[in-house]
């Protein structure tokens, strides 16, 4: 891991890349990565970072030490003046979504979060922004804004219904209770569960899978499931159209040929992205 990406020096996090992904590793331990205004601004810029290499395949995102993100750090925004420029903006006419939520909103890189420990406000809107997650066994989950007097941000709104339903994602946000990894489970935020030794490995090895397929069809897919989501069977000929001139184009690449050549050879295939 390296304190640094692409030119520009990380105190909050590290990134890395090996193997077709990059990883993200929330890097404030003491803390329980508690989110500050630099470890968004960081976050950011390597979402972007990766999404941007071509050597990358899959983005996961973990954090260090015991956590994965114990929400906001309060003691930190306080005081700062960006706290009162953010609370400005929010008072506004039309607010902006977050960079954060955009910057990984938008990212046509898959994203996986290997989720350590407590994911607990902001901390768990992370690894839902994310397309997929898997958790250790010490890995807790709360939407707590209810708690601290707040509403929750358009992740918990819009992400998580679609993920657990409408009523569980009611139950959660309303009483912002805590649910254990198992419970995770079952309710559909984690596709696995696994040992916190396993953790690493195990996202790493589903993230290689996903960063050997061929690129350009990678990222339409996650374009497409961006675009499905939340739409009726009324918006069908909008998906048709998006799948008709994604395949018009997919059809026509060197990676398409490539993997039907390797399909027919019986042999891995490999891909360049063309």
């Amino acid at each position: 891991m390296i304190r640094e990406c692409a030119g520009v020096e990380l105190t909050t996090v590290l990134y890395d890349v090996a193997d077709g992904v990059a990883t993200i590793t929330l890097n404030r331990p003491d803390a329980r990565n508690a989110a500050t205004f630099e470890m968004e601004e960081e976050l950011v810029h390597c979402f972007g970072t990766a999404d941007d290499d071509p050597a990358v395949g899959c983005i996961v995102l973990t954090g260090a030490g015991k956590g994965f993100c114990a929400g906001d750090d309060v003691t930190k925004a306080w005081g700062d003046a960006r706290m009162e420029e953010t609370l400005a903006e929010l008072a506004g006419p039309n607010p902006p979504v977050t960079p954060l939520v955009t910057a990984m909103l938008g990212c046509d890189t898959p994203t996986l979060a290997a989720v350590n420990g407590a994911a607990v406000g902001i901390g768990m809107d992370m690894a839902l922004l994310c397309d997929l997650r898997i958790a250790s066994e010490h890995a807790r989950f709360a939407q707590l804004f209810v708690k601290l007097g707040l509403v929750c941000d358009v992740t918990g709104l819009w992400l998580l219904p679609q993920i657990v339903g409408r009523a569980r994602a009611a139950e959660l946000l309303l009483t912002g209770d805590m649910v254990d990894a198992a419970a995770a489970q079952a309710l559909g935020i984690v596709s696995a569960v696994v040992t916190a030794d396993e953790l690493l490995p195990a996202a790493h090895g589903l993230a290689q899978r996903i960063a050997a397929n061929p690129p350009l069809a990678v990222r339409a897919i996650k374009q497409g499931l961006r675009l499905a989501a939340g739409r009726t069977a009324d918006d069908l000929p909008v998906l048709a159209r998006f799948v008709g001139n994604n395949l018009s184009t997919l059809f026509t690449t060197a990676d398409h040929h490539e993997a039907i050549q390797a399909f027919l050879e019986r042999r891995e295939g490999h891909f360049t992205g063309n």
